[in-house]
Parts: C-alpha cells; structure tokens; sequence
C-alpha cells in the first residue's frame, strides 16, 4: 500500500477532465442541536477550513454548499451554493446543486466534518474511477464505505435529479445505481469523517489536544 501511496501524484484531472470540489455544509445539524456543522471549531478553526485546506492542493477549484450563515462561507473566498429546495433534503442534494453549476469534468464531494483527509484523496478516487471506466467512485476506509466522500461525472447531473425526485434521497442508493466503484483509503491515514455529535467533536478536540 506504501509503495502504491507513493507512486500518485495528486491531479487536477481525470482524463483531461478538471476537478472541482464541493464541500457539503448544507446539513440542517439536528444532531448538532441544529447548528451550522461546517462553522464549529476544531482546533481553533471552523470545520470548513480544515476540509478546504485539504482539498485545494489537489483539485481545480472548491466550491461549497450551505444553506444557512452564507457571508460566513463566502468570506472563505468560496462559491457558495444552495440546495434546489429549503427542506434540507441532505447530501444529496448538495451533490444535485454542484452538478446543476458543473458544465464539465468531475466533482469531487466531502462533507464539512471529513476532516484530516489524506493529500492524495483525490488522485486515488481518480485513478480508480479511470482504472474501471467508471463516471463515479467513493472513498472506503477499512470496511467502512463513506458514500458521501465522492468523485461523480458532470454528465450524472440528470441521475442525482431522478434520484432526489424519488422516494429515497440516500447517496448510497444514487452510487449503487450508476455503478460506482469503491475506492479504498490507506490504514494509516484515515480520516476523520463522522463528526456528526457534540461528543465525537469534543473527543476529537482532545485527540488533537485542542
């Protein structure tokens, strides 16, 4: 696995086809009290900011979906978008609005708590989606799937719109049908990716001896 780390180089492309990153913090935070998880701090910064601080090396460009608090995202220096609807659909969602905006190339999704994410994230999702032939992928750590940490073909646009009109509005559901492929994330540099709790954020604080 060491050997296969060090051989990717992180691209801006698939194909020729460029990667921009959305980080999804459209989330109505029930679980957070109903707080805006992408701007509570970790370590001294938002939870946005650890993710964007990943990702910018390695794609194109990075966009952001909110919906609640957008001067605050914006002032990050990021296109912020919106979801179609203002139920707080989910992820999904997020995922239809960055593909609505995409006219071409890839998307890269990561939620806003997928924290301490692995400098080549991108190239691995890439390099499997171009190994399979595959207009999607997703990052899997261990035996654990994380279906919202994503890589999706622009041309999925009209799939997500079918699946978000549909009775389930589950990321899982939308991979499963286009026929994504799992793409599996070194051991030792897994991420943090389920700050989804007042307790798993302050546990993860002391961890980083916040």
């Amino acid at each position: 696995m060491a050997e296969q780390s060090a051989s990717i180089v992180p691209p801006a492309s698939v194909g020729g086809d460029a990667v921009t990153a959305l980080i999804l913090a459209g989330g109505r935070g029930a679980r957070m009290g109903g707080q805006d998880k992408g701007l509570l701090r970790l370590a001294g910064r938002p939870l946005v900011a650890h993710v964007l601080t990943a990702l910018r090396p390695q794609v194109a460009t990075v966009w952001v979906n909110a919906n609640r608090n957008l001067d605050a995202y914006a002032a990050f220096g990021l296109p912020v978008l919106t979801d179609a609807a203002d139920d707080f659909p989910g992820p999904l969602a997020g995922i239809h609005a960055g593909l609505s905006r995409l006219t071409s190339g890839w998307l890269l999704c990561a939620p806003c708590d997928a924290v301490r994410l692995p400098p080549d994230l991108v190239a691995r999702l890439c390099r499997g989606a171009s190994d399979a032939g595959a207009a999607a992928a997703y990052a899997v750590t261990g035996d654990t799937p994380h279906y919202p940490l994503c890589l999706l073909h622009h041309r999925l646009a009209d799939a997500v719109a079918m699946q978000l009109a549909g009775s389930s509005r589950s990321v899982r559901g939308l991979l499963s049908a286009v026929a994504a492929v799992p793409i599996a994330l070194p051991v030792t540099a897994t991420p943090v990716l389920n700050l989804n709790t007042p307790a798993a954020l302050a546990d993860c604080e002391r961890q980083w001896g916040g």
